[in-house]
């Protein structure tokens, strides 16, 4: 192990977590609904996932999982199901319009919005089996079967830690256009381009193999 490796994974972790996908339509909506606090949390949620997906990785549990085709169906349903439910309600948003100028202190967001958008990021992480799929062929590259117990908490740390980077300035950065993007036209066009994305998103991960 050595610190090649570790920024080696980094960047290809780094590559996934930038590629267009839910995690990044699920930070921007969180943002968008609550601020720069739900926007940190969405990023916190979606890095816990991604720790879930390289422990269980780690002790090969993600291989039973792709083992078992009635398991992995289960988690593939589940995730697209979730989606698909976000999708709607942005959707279901869009149409009712009314949206109302963010001007408010950020202190002011409520709470709620940051534990939903932690939720949000963290479910959307679990239940995708694309990250299950992508840990199960990048880790054997980084972690060898005789691989020390350090080794294996560092380059965990690494994978979780790189996504909530990104997510963190990411959601920074949108926070920095909110005022513009929570304007009622545009964010009614928002909510209905990233509510038929979800729902794509959701269908495509169902019918996947």
């Amino acid at each position: 192990m050595n610190v090649t490796q570790a920024l080696a994974l980094a960047g290809v972790i780094l590559l996934a977590a930038m590629s267009p996908g839910p995690d990044f339509v699920i930070m921007l909506r969180s943002v968008l609904t609550g601020g720069r606090r739900a926007g940190m949390a969405c990023a916190a949620g979606i890095a816990s996932g991604v720790l879930a997906w390289a422990v269980v990785t780690s002790v090969g549990i993600a291989g039973l999982l792709a083992a078992s085709a009635v398991a992995f169906t289960v988690v593939k349903l589940v995730g697209a199901a979730y989606l698909v439910l976000l999708g709607v309600q942005a959707l279901l948003a869009a149409r009712r319009g009314g949206y109302e100028q963010a001007d408010e202190p950020e202190s002011e967001q409520p709470r709620r919005s940051a534990f939903v958008a932690y939720r949000q990021g963290l479910i959307t992480n679990l239940f995708n089996p694309k990250v299950a799929v992508f840990f199960l062929a990048l880790w054997p590259q980084f972690l060898p079967h005789d691989a020390s117990v350090t080794d294996t908490a560092i380059l965990t740390a690494v994978a979780a830690l790189t996504p909530l980077v990104w997510f963190t300035i990411l959601a920074n950065v949108v926070t920095g256009l909110r005022r513009f993007l929570t304007a009622s036209k545009v964010r009614r066009t928002i909510d209905a381009v990233m509510g038929t994305l979800l729902i794509g998103i959701g269908v495509r991960i169902a019918v996947s193999q």
